[in-house]
């Protein structure tokens, strides 16, 4: 192992049914109204952390939420957990604005998210 090589979790995805109404108890929650607001993604930045809202589950198809570990090296860090006996769902790659993210399952079937920002 290398030491610790994440910066934490800092991004929380959550598949949603119904995208006004989950932005509305989402922004009750947080005290504060999205930053990004489109009809595909809604996302809020809250003390430090990034809350998204996933219409459907998205094109990944989450059924439930994803917590994003960031990393300084997501090929490298997919690379470890794999070797340690996690398989992968989403190979990495770029969601825009230089973003890399990958998913992984861990043995108990868990999807861990990683995400590198360049």
């Amino acid at each position: 192992m290398t030491g610790s090589s994440t910066h934490g979790i800092k991004t929380v995805l959550h598949p949603v049914s119904d995208l006004p109404k989950a932005k509305a108890v989402y922004a009750a929650l947080l005290g504060m109204e999205p930053q990004t607001d489109s009809s595909y993604y809604v996302g809020f930045e809250a003390e430090g952390q990034h809350i998204g809202l996933v219409p459907g589950g998205g094109p990944q198809g989450m059924t439930s939420p994803v917590a994003y570990w960031h990393v300084t090296d997501i090929e490298a860090k997919l690379a470890e957990v794999i070797a340690a006996g996690a398989t992968v769902k989403e190979a990495a790659h770029e969601v825009g604005g230089g973003r890399l993210v990958a998913t992984v399952i861990d043995s108990d079937g868990n999807v861990l998210g990683l995400l590198q920002d360049r």
